[in-house]
């Protein structure tokens, strides 16, 4: 079952066109991550997903739903749940009033409770005390990623979730988005750190100055292109930055 089908999608912002007739598929109980340069309009796709931005023109399907936004909007963003780069969440909360609060919003039942506890003792964050405003990066980006993931959703989007998590707590998170996507759900993950892709990514979509230039798995980007290396070299060749490479090299050399 396909969990997202995204067709012909465009987006603009005044004169610029940030997406341009992306199309792609992810199946239910994949791990999919989405690479491109700065700018290439990963995070500009995902907040399409998720609701956060109107779309220009196609479509797109989440979980059965098609073109939800916004007249199905609640009844897909309770099965849906999104980390985005910067967690900028309630600063005048305390991290216990704001899992508190979206334990609220959906009815607070025992389940997502004891699953929040759980949660947070293998992110260790004991420190829901502390006033949000006065947290770390990496401190709200745990926190968001409990309020996320104790809700199990069906699809979960992460826009650059590694970044500012401390080694433990990255290498805990992926091993969970590989039992979650073992489980059934989807994940769509935004990442230019190209070796979790590599690692525990079933399909690889890679977009480029907005529009999609390739989607398969790792071993079907190396069979397009006919040759066999990593993810990096594949990214480099893909999107025309290889040539771009040896020159700044010798320049820095010189």
């Amino acid at each position: 079952m396909k969990s997202i089908v995204v067709k012909n999608l465009m987006k603009r912002f005044g004169d610029f066109t940030a997406l341009d007739d992306v199309s792609f598929e992810i199946e239910s109980g994949e791990i999919f991550a989405f690479l491109g340069p700065n700018g290439a309009g990963k995070t500009t796709t995902v907040k399409i997903l998720t609701g956060i931005l109107q779309k220009d023109g196609g479509d797109i399907e989440i979980l059965g739903y098609r073109n939800p936004y916004p007249r199905r909007e609640i009844e897909v963003k309770r099965k849906i749940g999104f980390v985005p780069d910067e967690p900028d969440i309630y600063p005048y909360l305390t991290g216990e009033e704001f899992l508190m609060f979206i334990l609220d919003i959906f009815g607070n039942p025992p389940k997502m409770r004891s699953k929040m506890r759980s949660l947070l003792d293998t992110f260790e964050v004991d420190y829901l005390g502390k006033m949000i405003r006065d947290m770390s990066h990496g401190m709200k980006q745990k926190l968001v990623l409990v309020s996320v993931l104790m809700r199990e959703p069906d699809v979960i989007f992460l826009d650059e979730p590694i970044v500012g998590l401390d080694v433990k707590s990255a290498k805990v998170l992926k091993t969970y988005l590989r039992d979650l996507a073992n489980s059934g759900k989807t994940i769509f993950m935004n990442t230019h750190i190209l070796e979790i892709a590599e690692k525990i990514a079933d399909e690889i979509g890679i977009i480029d100055k907005g529009r999609m230039i390739a989607q398969g798995s790792l071993k079907e980007l190396e069979e397009s292109l006919g040759v066999n290396s990593s993810l990096e070299d594949l990214f480099l060749k893909l999107t025309g930055e290889e040539k771009d490479i040896e020159p700044l090299v010798k320049e820095l050399e010189e």
